[in-house]
């Protein structure tokens, strides 16, 4: 896996779905995406379960303990090479990561963010 796509999710399944959506519409499709439920009233595990068919998607609950400690619970099921973080109100052009993959071949980084 080329990437990980790590979800910190804290009662916003509206919102969430549709990051789910643009991810699902990508050109470039060598990603994972770990959804991390931080305790939220308002769970969205039926938008990650809607996309299940389209992404390789993992869904994860877990009692609320912050943004930071939940991307870190991310980190630890992810399987990438790359792990890119994104809240729950992103939506991505159809085409970020084959871009990504083309700007990362001409530019290698171990690391990158913005």
């Amino acid at each position: 896996m080329r990437f990980s796509v790590i979800i910190p999710v804290y009662n916003r399944p509206d919102e969430a779905g549709e990051l789910l959506e643009s991810l699902a519409g990508q050109t470039f499709r060598d990603f994972e995406v770990i959804v991390v439920e931080d305790g939220s009233a308002l769970p969205c595990k039926a938008a990650a379960e809607r996309y299940a068919g389209a992404l390789s998607i993992v869904y994860h609950a877990k009692p609320n303990t912050g943004r930071s400690d939940t991307r870190n619970t991310g980190m630890t099921l992810a399987s990438g090479e790359y792990l890119l973080f994104f809240d729950s109100d992103c939506i991505l052009p159809p085409r970020y990561f084959e871009m990504l993959v083309k700007n990362l071949a001409d530019n290698y980084a171990d690391c990158f963010g913005g």
